[in-house]
């Protein structure tokens, strides 16, 4: 049996120059951009979700430090929230509130999309908007049973109030994405060809 390895690609985070110091910074500046834009939220009539730029800051995380900082960088975002740092969506911290499963989807997600960044999946917009929604649905694959689990919602109404209000603005995210990280490679490949 004959196995093909992918190469491994470099991610944005690999441009900058340094080693582990470098990377525990990336990693806890990762977090701390996640716990800021989480701050940008809205309430929903409806649903005990708020409307984030959480979302999109994990997936920009993700794909710019790559599978294991990704990981680690909203593994951090996520305990410190348990543990008290008040980054969670409109300054809240703990865990057990309905919308908890979407941020353990976080986790997952930026370790997803930083693995598939590492495999060129940020390079190009239609590889970009397609790492987005792959990252995406994982974090509905967590986000809406918990939701459903914590308030007593059936499937229907999980998804009335865990996913069809957030399609629209994750469309634009994805989009926005889309634009940036493609764009960032060719700054990257500008500067690197001088």
């Amino acid at each position: 049996m004959t196995v093909i390895a992918l190469p491994r690609k470099r991610v944005l985070a690999d441009v900058i120059p340094g080693g582990l110091a470098r990377d525990a910074l990336l990693v806890a500046s990762g977090a701390a951009f996640v716990g800021l834009l989480a701050q940008f939220s809205i309430p929903l009539p409806g649903t005990p979700v708020p409307l984030t730029l959480g979302t999109f800051a994990v997936l920009l995380t993700g794909a710019a430090l790559g599978p294991v900082r990704g990981l680690l960088s909203i593994g951090i975002y996520m305990a410190a929230g348990m543990a008290g740092v008040p980054w969670f969506a409109g300054q809240s911290s703990g865990w057990g509130f309905p919308s908890f499963g979407y941020i353990i989807g976080f986790v997952l997600a930026g370790a997803l999309v930083g693995w598939l960044a590492s495999r060129g999946g940020d390079r190009t917009p239609v590889r970009t908007a397609g790492t987005m929604v792959l990252g995406n649905v994982v974090i509905y694959a967590l986000g809406l049973p918990y939701l459903m689990a914590a308030t007593g919602m059936d499937l229907s109404a999980g998804l009335a109030a865990g996913v069809t209000p957030f399609l629209i603005g994750d469309g634009i995210k994805i989009l926005l994405a889309a634009g940036l990280l493609p764009g960032a490679w060719k700054v990257v490949q500008h500067v690197e060809s001088r």
